[in-house]
């Protein structure tokens, strides 16, 4: 960029986004507007409304240090310390996985498995989330349907203190309990809240680790491996599995992401455990998603 010229949004976006891809990086023009929306303090479609603002010095010394960022591979989300879902804004760090489209469809197939509406219902439901992460299932239920009591757990303590500072984001702290525990310790029921659950979600660790270097270089460079991988891949269904029937209450519901091709093994895992009426929904790009079944 040339340090003389006076920019304008419009222009430099578009020189931007050029660069962007002539260094291949993903979504050069996303990443070009999410970035300098940041600096600016405007959303992508106020970008274009404001198309011939003028970018001044200050903020174009700011543009250019998050842009040497993405150069490195680094996540937009996390340079910019955010990632919206569910039509929701969350904080993000490299403490937790940058929350995916693919995952609202977690939410609302769980929601629909209660015969819950989206929004604002006065339903009660006591709702347990594993793997937590950055809070953004439990925290959205929590805003969705505002009788539910949530517990959200993760054996990272780094990532908990990144879900509580988004429930308390949304105004949600006093719906959700957090709760460090680990799956696959015998002690994880006797470190939550609750006896039982209406329903339990999960959105685990579910890639072999056989598939760590075919994942995306900012990917591997910069999310913490331990919430996308497991040995096999398979690990933390058979814990889950293994765990729901107990902390369910007769009629609860099991709501479940998948990997791509991960949906037999788990319908046998949830059989072998009780679970009735397995039903695998596919996601936006028609891949099985998420898988549900009730026990008792």
């Amino acid at each position: 960029m040339d340090e003389l010229k006076e920019w304008r949004v419009v222009e430099l976006l578009k020189t931007t986004a050029d660069f962007f891809t002539t260094k291949n990086v993903d979504e050069p023009r996303i990443s070009s507007e999410l970035l300098l929306g940041h600096v600016l303090s405007l959303s992508r479609l106020q970008l274009y409304l404001h198309h011939d603002r003028p970018v001044y010095q200050e903020e174009l010394d700011r543009f250019r240090k998050l842009c040497r960022q993405r150069l490195d591979g680094r996540p937009v989300q996390y340079i910019i310390g955010e990632q919206y879902f569910y039509g929701l804004r969350f904080t993000v760090d490299e403490r937790v996985l940058i929350p995916r489209p693919e995952t609202e469809l977690l939410v609302e197939y769980a929601l629909a498995s209660l015969d819950i509406p989206d929004r604002g219902s006065p339903a009660e439901a006591k709702v347990l989330d594993i793997g937590t992460g950055s809070g953004c299932i439990a925290v959205t239920m929590a805003k969705l349907c505002p009788a539910f009591k949530v517990t959200a757990v993760d054996c990272s303590p780094d990532a908990l203190a990144v879900a509580r500072e988004n429930a308390a984001r949304h105004g949600v702290e006093s719906q959700v309990t957090f709760a460090l525990a680990d799956m696959f310790d015998e002690l994880f029921p006797a470190r939550l809240p609750e006896s039982r659950y209406d329903l339990i979600v999960s959105n685990p660790p579910y890639i072999p680790r056989a598939e760590w270097e075919e994942l995306q270089r900012e990917v591997r460079q910069y999310e913490p491996e331990t919430a996308l991988t497991t040995p096999e891949g398979v690990e933390c269904y058979k814990a889950i599995a293994a765990l729901a029937p107990s902390l369910l209450v007769h009629g609860g519901r099991l709501c479940l992401e998948l990997h791509a091709d991960g949906a037999a093994a788990v319908s046998e895992l949830m059989a072998l455990h009780g679970f009735t009426g397995i039903t695998v929904s596919k996601d936006y790009s028609g891949f099985d998603r998420i898988i549900s079944g009730s026990h008792g």
